[in-house]
């Protein structure tokens, strides 16, 4: 069986990088953009960095902002209809994933009207053509949205977050600049980092890993882990770091899968609008424990990308035992809360564990598991 690998086009990176739009949208014959990008980064000055890039090359633009954190099937559908209004011709995304990942439905919608169904998309919809062409500029070093083929959209009306994974859906330009995520306050800097960190260890040990893959997790996890306490400080070797440690991520776990962290991430998001990175790291270091007997020697070469000493030295059970821990001190070092006990209800934990069981990224998982187990896993962090 062949392995399959998707990448964007082309992808710029480093600081200033955004100053390569102009050139690839006239280079392209684009002639107007269709500018997503949520209220708050329009109101704090991040989407006007993009804008005067688009106003100095006098190209024309339209901006759609009704976006959530966790975008719902009702901002699709109104993104769809004013981007049918607006004569635009491509989409630029500036963001974290909720602004890409409603960029993405809103594309693939519009050249696959088979799925104006939102829900319809749900899963690996089978979709014929290409999205409408989107240029990524993300503004958190977490999610990888600008590389990746999945996205993610919430169903309000049945509490739960809807798994998209389409290879029609990838932007064929990104730009990964640091200077558009200076402004992220310290606590979105820790809970997109741990997202990325998040996927960069599910990525490496769930079921579709390969050699390929592997290569592309084991570098982020390292860049990862010695960027994310600079980026929180807001240091530019940080900033830099985590745009590239994440990016690194999403080349791979997009091709590869995720695993239960995801899965019971999601629902969290879904229920209580709980922040993904903080649902992430909150609950990797427990799933981690829960995979290590299916996980062969990865955890030394987690915990050795980590910056952890003497891992050949060690036995299999102190190896583990060192790449959890590093997880866990990155996470406090960052300001992450240790538990879900100011976030979860008990009495929603069944319906909480039936959600994850039934994700997308659950069948990645390394380990077989149960909705009891993952029942289990949810009670252990309350």
């Amino acid at each position: 069986m062949a392995n399959r690998f998707i990448l964007n086009e082309t992808s710029y990176h480093g600081a200033g990088a955004i100053s390569g739009i102009a050139d690839e949208a006239k280079g392209r014959g684009f002639q107007k953009a269709f500018v997503c990008s949520d209220p708050d980064l329009i109101q704090f000055g991040v989407t006007k960095k993009v804008l005067d890039v688009l106003d100095a090359a006098g190209l024309d633009y339209e901006v759609y902002s009704n976006i959530k954190p966790n975008p719902t099937i009702e901002n699709v559908q109104t993104g769809v209809e004013s981007f049918k209004k607006s004569g635009a011709d491509y989409i630029i995304a500036i963001g974290g994933g909720s602004s890409m990942d409603t960029a993405k439905a809103v594309g693939i919608i519009i050249r696959n009207p088979d799925f104006a169904d939102v829900r319809s998309l749900e899963g690996t919809a089978a979709t014929t053509q290409k999205c409408v062409p989107i240029f990524a500029v993300p503004t958190t070093a977490g999610t990888a949205a600008e590389v990746t083929i999945n996205y993610v959209i919430t169903d309000t009306e049945k509490n739960r977050k809807m798994v998209c994974v389409d290879p029609h859906d990838i932007p064929v330009v990104a730009f990964v600049d640091p200077d558009m995520m200076s402004t992220m306050p310290k606590g979105l800097t820790a809970a997109t980092g741990m997202d990325a960190l998040t996927h960069a260890i599910e990525g490496y040990i769930t079921a579709g890993a390969w050699e390929l893959s592997d290569m592309f997790h084991l570098k982020a996890i390292e860049v990862i882990s010695r960027s994310l306490r600079g980026a929180v400080d807001n240091t530019p070797q940080g900033r830099e770091g985590m745009a590239l440690g994440q990016y690194i991520a999403g080349m791979g776990f997009s091709n590869v899968g995720l695993g239960i962290v995801h899965s019971m991430a999601h629902p969290l998001g879904a229920l209580y609008d709980t922040p993904h990175g903080i649902a992430n790291a909150i609950i990797l270091p427990t799933v981690m424990e829960y995979n290590a007997e299916a996980t062969g020697e990865k955890y030394r070469e987690i915990a050795r990308a980590m910056g952890v000493k003497g891992v050949d030295d060690m036995s299999q059970e102190e190896y583990r035992k060192a790449a959890i821990d590093a997880v866990k001190t990155l996470s406090k070092d960052v300001g992450i809360p240790q538990d879900l006990k100011e976030i979860v209800k008990k009495e929603d934990i069944p319906f909480l564990a039936q959600s994850a069981y039934d994700d997308a990224c659950r069948p990645g998982n390394p380990k077989e598991t149960s909705v009891e187990d993952i029942a289990k896993l949810y009670e252990s962090l309350l």
